[in-house]
């Protein structure tokens, strides 16, 4: 499937040509209505990126020493920009013409928090203790402070982004997998260019790409952590195809392995 290309001469166009709803909307609705908007901003604001980088070969050119590295800190400082909650505009306007009035500074606050998932987890006593290597630990110690973040932009607990990282690659941020999964949280190519990540080798980069993935999954399964590894490990499909985790060794042992490095965790901060 070929990618639509983005050509918008007048951003507000699309927004004028939306209907005035003159229904008064509740509180929680226009909570809705806010965030609905400010997710169309956001993806309005990639699908402009990719066509900037389309025409000029990156936002910089395609020749000039670093010039790839001053794509990526660029489109990293935008998406900053948007979470942030420095709003380009295009959410206020969209919100104004659905409600009919100005988004309020209480809703602009509370669109830039995130929120957290909340993940379930079934208690199992069988998890058998697997212990985490002394040699991945402390690799996993330099990169504390990415997951941290990560945690707070996302809304994931550390500790399973942790998990995660010491099953996917023992904390080595140039792991390749036999199929190309790569760094630190394993991504395949496709996922990683689906959550925006351009250099996969760097902890940053792929920490984030990972850790929004799985969000996307968390999300998908209504906070379901053993779907969601599942899903992270195995793919979607094949959570949909046997309505539950795979009856596949590989994703049942990867799912044990995360949950015995999370156990691990939780225990050591008790």
């Amino acid at each position: 499937m070929e990618k639509l290309s983005l050509k918008i001469t007048d951003m507000n166009k699309h927004i004028s040509q939306i209907k005035e709803s003159n229904a008064a909307q509740n509180q929680k609705q226009k909570e809705k209505i806010a965030k609905a908007a400010k997710d169309f901003e956001s993806i309005f604001t990639a699908m402009l990126l990719q066509s900037m980088t389309k025409t000029t070969n990156g936002l910089f050119g395609e020749e000039g020493y670093g010039n790839d590295i001053f794509d990526t800190l660029f489109e990293q400082e935008i998406a900053s920009y948007i979470s942030q909650g420095k709003s380009l505009g295009i959410a206020e306007a969209l919100y104004k013409k659905i409600t009919g009035e100005d988004m309020s500074p209480e809703l602009k606050v509370k669109l830039k928090s995130t929120e957290k998932i909340e993940v379930k987890v079934n208690e199992n006593t069988d998890i058998p203790k697997i212990q985490p290597s002394t040699e991945s630990l402390n690799r996993l110690k330099r990169f504390e402070d990415i997951i941290e973040d990560a945690s707070k932009e996302f809304g994931i607990d550390k500790n399973v982004i942790k998990s995660i990282i010491l099953a996917e690659s023992a904390a080595n941020h140039r792991a390749v997998s036999p199929v190309k999964a790569k760094g630190l949280m394993q991504l395949m190519d496709s996922t990683a260019a689906e959550m925006g990540v351009r250099n996969v080798f760097d902890p940053k980069e792929n920490i984030y790409g990972g850790t929004k993935y799985l969000a996307k999954m968390l999300r998908q399964y209504n906070g379901d952590l053993k779907l969601a590894l599942a899903a992270y490990n195995a793919g979607p499909q094949n959570v949909e195809k046997y309505k539950g985790v795979p009856p596949f060794e590989e994703t049942q042992n990867y799912i044990t392995k995360v949950m015995s490095y999370l156990n691990h965790f939780s225990e050591n901060e008790s």
